[in-house]
């Protein structure tokens, strides 16, 4: 991934922290967006292949904690939140809700640049498990309702004669469907059609009918 396309978005309503963060961040060679309020941040719209915010929690009309609410709502964004005065029930809110870490102003170079590499390394995973997931499903949508069905008995651990027994087929007809199958997810192998269907979510694997 191209570091250029990874942004570190940053909302706080003083002004001198964020330009002071944004200073140092590009220092280190980040892509920064600034943002002065959650409102701002929330009507953006994001460009980026890998991100984390740093979020304030004391913001004016929304504070940091219905920021993260809004934001987890929508897509899943590794959040560190920055306070100048951080108390335990807000600190557990925010872990609760997911944050990757919770700094106190005046923040520690070292902490923030690991807690903000830590957050991207999530991000990171993250889309591309998502991305994984995506083309899973396309390649498993191609497949017939009765291909799903031979899938999810093979996958069990059923041999051909099992599997056709149990949808009222020939052993051959079966073997033609796995053939298909395999074509279809672009597997070269019946352990690797396995292996991958392994990685499918559970509600499409449990949805097929037997």
């Amino acid at each position: 991934m191209e570091q250029s396309k990874e942004v570190v978005y940053i909302v706080d309503d003083d002004y001198r922290v964020r330009e002071s963060l944004s200073a140092l961040l590009r220092a280190y060679g980040k892509n920064v967006v600034l943002f002065a309020s959650g409102q701002e941040f929330l009507q953006y719209e994001r460009e980026d292949d890998c991100a984390c915010l740093l979020l304030d929690l004391s913001l004016p009309s929304m504070n940091g904690l219905e920021v993260q609410q809004q934001v987890m709502s929508r897509a899943a964004l590794p959040i560190i939140f920055i306070t100048g005065r951080g108390d335990v029930p807000s600190t557990v809110q925010a872990m609760k809700g997911g944050a990757i870490d919770f700094l106190t102003k005046p923040l520690d170079e070292v902490s923030l640049l690991a807690a903000i590499k830590a957050a991207l390394a999530k991000d990171c995973l993250l889309r591309a498990v998502q991305d994984e997931q995506a083309q899973l499903r396309s390649l498993y949508v191609t497949l017939t309702p009765r291909e799903q069905q031979v899938l999810r008995l093979l996958v069990d651990g059923m041999l051909n004669k099992q599997a056709a027994g149990c949808l009222g087929i020939t052993e051959y007809t079966v073997q033609v469907h796995r053939g298909k199958i395999m074509k279809k997810l672009q597997t070269k192998s019946f352990a690797a059609m396995v292996k991958l269907a392994g990685k499918l979510p559970m509600e499409l694997m449990s949805s097929t009918e037997q």
